[in-house]
């Protein structure tokens, strides 16, 4: 008999999650699985900006969602054998039976291939969804060319400093924006050229001219805001924006900003949104890829890590609130 642990989405959200959001329930797995079934036994969980708003979606007393890295413990499903390790999108669930043929696109569980000496928890990082992110949301609407000056915000977080590591790679100069000296600090180490810590700035207009005095080519956006709204003062003609998280108004949501338009008009800027989704089916290439540069030594990673399944709350705050630098995960 296997006892499952589940965090349940318990009341919607209004502003910033607290613990009245959250509810920790117990399920008795059945015994027996059906044909084709496995179950999963998480190690490893994620928690990212998307769960705040996407939660919406979804009725109170669902669980909430997310990425897990897991153990296979039992199975009758050839693909997926007892011993091998898997990555899914089972929700905040300690232990889970899957049948495959439920998931489809992007959501379909995967046993992952080796990492070598690196941890099987980059699976949720740069191994992962926020590592194809970058390498998808950056090379194919930015379209970098050497030379070019990018700006990332939310630098320091899952996606941001693999995208100003990939816009190095690419021979670009990088200015990345993070909210404390620590973190800015980090982007240094990782080469980043310059770095803005907005929250140490009165004037972060000015502080990005004197970073980008003749502008910039390419904005990778994760915050939305006053942040972006000075940004794309500063683009040059043909600039192109890709964007990727509005973080700054998942809990509040009346951040004003002037009207864009105007700057889009005059400069001929494209602007572009997705979902990572969109390249399910060129899922590998970007593990692939992005595992050969950390190989090569020109990709680094960083992971903040939470012990303990009860945890996922707080490191779901934590992350919200800019306390992780590189991926959030929990162990569990």
């Amino acid at each position: 008999m296997v006892v499952a642990s589940k965090w349940i989405y318990a009341k919607a959200f209004e502003g910033l999650p607290n613990d009245s959001n959250f509810k920790l329930e117990q399920e008795t797995l059945p015994d027996e699985l059906a044909e084709n079934e496995f179950l999963v036994e998480a190690e490893y969980l994620s928690v990212d900006p998307y769960m705040r708003p996407y939660m919406e979606r979804y009725p109170v007393g669902s669980v909430m969602i997310g990425g897990q890295v897991g153990k296979v413990t039992a199975s009758r499903n050839t693909a997926f054998p007892v011993g091998a390790t898997v990555f899914g999108n089972f929700g905040w669930r300690s232990h889970t039976i899957v049948d495959p043929a439920r998931y489809t696109g992007s959501n379909t569980p995967y046993v992952l291939p080796s990492f070598g000496s690196h941890p099987r928890s980059l699976a949720l990082g740069v191994l992962g969804m926020p590592g194809n992110t970058a390498y998808f949301g950056f090379l194919e609407i930015c379209k970098p060319q050497p030379g070019e000056t990018v700006v990332v915000s939310g630098a320091a977080g899952a996606v941001g400093s693999i995208v100003g590591q990939i816009a190095k790679i690419k021979g670009c100069t990088v200015i990345g924006v993070a909210g404390s000296e620590a973190k800015c600090r980090w982007l240094k180490e990782l080469g980043f050229d310059a770095t803005i810590d907005y929250r140490a700035v009165s004037d972060f207009g000015a502080a990005l001219k004197a970073a980008a005095p003749n502008g910039v080519d390419c904005y990778f956006d994760n915050v939305g805001g006053t942040i972006s709204a000075a940004v794309l003062q500063q683009m040059k003609l043909f600039g192109r924006i890709s964007v990727c998280g509005t973080i700054s108004n998942y809990n509040e949501r009346r951040v004003q900003v002037d009207d864009p338009q105007r700057e889009f008009v005059f400069k001929q800027l494209r602007q572009e949104g997705f979902i990572v989704s969109r390249w399910h089916d060129r899922w590998m290439e970007g593990i692939t890829q992005n595992l050969r540069w950390i190989e090569e030594g020109k990709l680094r990673y960083q992971e903040t890590t939470t012990n303990g399944f009860a945890q996922m709350p707080k490191a779901f705050v934590e992350m919200l609130t800019g306390g992780n630098t590189g991926k959030a995960v929990v162990q569990v």
